[in-house]
């Protein structure tokens, strides 16, 4: 099929990548324009567009796929089909009509549980057992479109972000490889989404990432995972010098009893409401994350210790 392929972050390099293994020709490659990273805030192409300057598929970067002549070059390159995963756009009818067979999405979620931007980080803050990714025909409303495909994945309780990020990638650009032959064959049932059960996955907002002990320690750990490794939940600890900000990557809920914010044994067990947290991995500010074993080793923590 000739394509157009249009993603910006890792979790759609998986997907771009089987499509070119799979011989489909990629017409051109569509992703968010460089933007500042790293300390120095230079300016960077994604991951997508990185992939794909380096195979030798034909790159844009538009600000807006609603300017009128993103959307005339994107006419004329007389495409099949359209692939849309995680782009980080809202695209116009006129360019999801625009290919011959329509425009599809990788969605990381069963919808029509969390339509929207943050789909893994939301499955695992709310304790989702399961999760899923879905292709999906492309509407002009926010993830509303017939469900093509669908690939389910269990949430385990040490399942962060990050991990359920990592499997789904790699699952879903195997269902979209599988789903678009049928596509073009005409064989692909397309099955409307439920009217019940809709939620949306809102940005995370860095006001988010503190941990408010008060909360209920089995909500505290899935925040965490949620959260892991980006932005990070965070906490502060009490030193000589003053509080510091510390990460916390990986916990496990433990059934103890405790002020909240108070460490209880010498491994960092932290009290939350109605249970405590086991923290297992962790990152002091301005260094790299360690294993909360290796972590104490350099900044023990006693039993008491009130974080906040």
């Amino acid at each position: 099929m000739r394509l157009a392929f249009l993603g910006t972050p890792d979790f759609a390099v998986a997907a771009l990548k089987r499509l070119v293994e799979a011989g489909h020709e990629i017409a051109a490659v569509y992703s968010q324009p460089p933007a500042p990273r790293g300390r120095g805030q230079d300016l960077r192409p994604s991951p997508v567009q990185a992939y794909a300057t380096d195979h030798g598929l034909p790159v844009r970067t538009p600000a807006s796929m609603r300017d009128a002549a993103e959307i005339a070059a994107f006419r004329a390159l007389g495409l099949d089909a359209a692939v849309v995963v995680a782009f980080g756009q809202i695209l116009p009818n006129e360019v999801l009509e625009a290919p011959r067979l329509g425009s599809f999405n990788l969605h990381g979620s069963l919808l029509p549980r969390w339509r929207g931007a943050a789909p893994i980080q939301r499955a695992v803050m709310a304790g989702d057992p399961v999760t899923g990714v879905q292709v999906m025909r492309l509407t002009e409303g926010l993830d509303e479109g017939p469900i093509l495909a669908t690939e389910t994945l269990r949430i385990g309780p040490l399942d962060t972000a990050q991990t359920v990020h990592d499997r789904m990638a790699e699952a879903g650009a195997a269902l979209l490889a599988r789903t678009l032959p049928l596509i073009e064959a005409g064989e692909a049932r397309e099955t409307p989404q439920a009217e019940d059960g809709v939620t949306y996955a809102k940005k995370i907002r860095a006001k988010e990432a503190r941990i408010d002990w008060t909360r209920p320690a089995a909500e505290i750990d899935r925040k965490i995972r949620g959260l892991a490794p980006y932005p990070g939940a965070w906490f502060e600890l009490p030193t000589d010098k003053g509080p510091v900000r510390v990460k916390a990557l990986l916990s496990t809920f433990e059934d103890a009893d405790g002020a909240p914010g108070q460490v209880l044994d010498d491994r960092l067990l932290v009290a939350g409401a109605e249970g405590a947290v086991r923290l297992l991995r962790v990152q002091r500010e301005g260094r790299g994350a360690q294993d909360a074993e290796l972590f104490l080793r350099g900044s023990p923590v006693t039993p008491g210790t009130q974080l906040g």
